[in-house]
């Protein structure tokens, strides 16, 4: 059972992989619902990003400011298996939900908290959005060209979202083995910083802050897009100098360009990186899309078609596995991407998108029982 007091992104996305594995998840509604329900009216008058993040769920309204709402909200905490929330930190310790706060409280509770900045340091209290975030991580900063950019989708908040989800099923295996509950505390900026690694290290410990490169990528060449003679554009992937090799024997008909020195190494191709994209680019436009594609097919060449949203709907693979689900909606049946973990012999859980304040009373009913049936978790 998971009871979750959450709003736009992060938390609900954690909370909707536990729902597709098969968790009950309540969510906890302020009066007017999820401030994400009213971002825009794009899926039968639901908003793309609530039904993104909330499939599978149930909805109870609570003011918890009220005083027969509140007692409702902590007999739910008390009852669940874990309890998640993404509200500012100071309020989170003032209204006795921080996270550290519940674990000694219910000893066998995995309670867990997302917040922008995380606890303790300068930050911890300021606001923080997906956007904000990103800025703040140097997202920012190795995204684009010569102007920078963000990253097209939530990358802060999926980061956090899947950490706060795979910390919570760590504890429930601890908790399984040992009845220890649990106080997990995911930062978005610790997540997303996590994930920019590479290019932080590598900026800290080599030569500096490396340059946006765009379209290709920053450490590796020819790794980007191409236009084939018919203006078509595709992304080749060239990973080792035997694929280099390949691709100037078979791809560009032209064998010294394997031995040239400024293109025999993966660093001499960065080193000239213009020059090496202007001899690829050259090659491609001299000969028919057909024969093109069909050298890199032989040559062994990883390529790629530059999709649209509209190419992604429609894309075969992801038709041929079967990889869409209907689901149910307040406005009707609906077409979603399924749950992407494969785990044999597993069924996923309901899949209905809540309206605000649908749920089952006897689920809740159900919760608020467990805890007054036992003085623990």
């Amino acid at each position: 059972m998971v009871v979750s007091l959450e709003q736009a992104i992060s938390a609900p996305f954690a909370t909707r992989q536990l729902a597709d594995l098969g968790a009950t998840v309540i969510k906890i509604e302020r009066p007017g619902g999820d401030f994400a329900r009213h971002y825009d009216a794009d899926v039968k008058g639901e908003s793309a990003f609530f039904v993104w993040a909330n499939r599978g769920k149930q909805s109870v309204v609570l003011d918890i400011k009220n005083d027969g709402d509140s007692e409702t909200f902590f007999a739910l905490i008390a009852g669940a298996d874990v309890f998640v929330q993404n509200i500012a930190p100071d309020a989170a310790e003032r209204m006795g939900i921080g996270a550290e706060q519940l674990h000694a409280r219910f000893p066998g509770l995995i309670a867990c908290e997302i917040s922008g900045y995380g606890a303790g340091g300068p930050r911890s209290a300021d606001k923080a959005y997906d956007l904000a975030v990103q800025a703040e991580a140097g997202a920012f900063s190795v995204t684009g060209d010569e102007t920078m950019s963000k990253v097209g989708f939530s990358v802060a908040d999926i980061s956090a979202g899947m950490y706060a989800m795979s910390g919570v099923l760590a504890a429930l295996v601890r908790r399984e083995r040992t009845g220890e509950g649990a106080a997990i505390s995911v930062s978005m900026l610790d997540s997303l910083v996590e994930w920019m690694s590479a290019p932080l290290y590598a900026a800290v410990h080599g030569k500096g802050q490396a340059p946006r490169t765009s379209r290709r990528h920053h450490a590796i060449a020819p790794y980007g897009t191409f236009a084939l003679a018919s203006g078509k554009v595709i992304l080749i992937a060239i990973q080792n100098d035997r694929e280099w090799q390949r691709m100037a024997e078979i791809v560009l008909a032209n064998s010294g360009l394997a031995t040239d020195e400024r293109f025999a190494t993966n660093a001499a191709r960065i080193a000239h990186v213009e020059e090496t994209e202007a001899v690829v680019s050259e090659g491609l436009r001299s000969i028919s899309d057909d024969d093109a594609l069909a050298r890199l097919a032989e040559a062994g060449i990883a390529i790629a078609r530059v999709n649209d949203l509209a190419d992604v709907w429609q894309h075969e693979q992801l038709r041929a596995r079967g990889r869409f689900v209907e689901v149910d909606t307040s406005g009707g049946p609906l077409e979603l991407l399924a749950e992407p973990f494969g785990i044999s012999e597993w069924s996923p859980g309901r899949r209905r998108i809540p309206a605000l304040g649908e749920h089952d009373p006897a689920v809740v009913e159900g919760i608020i029982g467990r805890r007054k049936s036992s003085d623990d978790i």
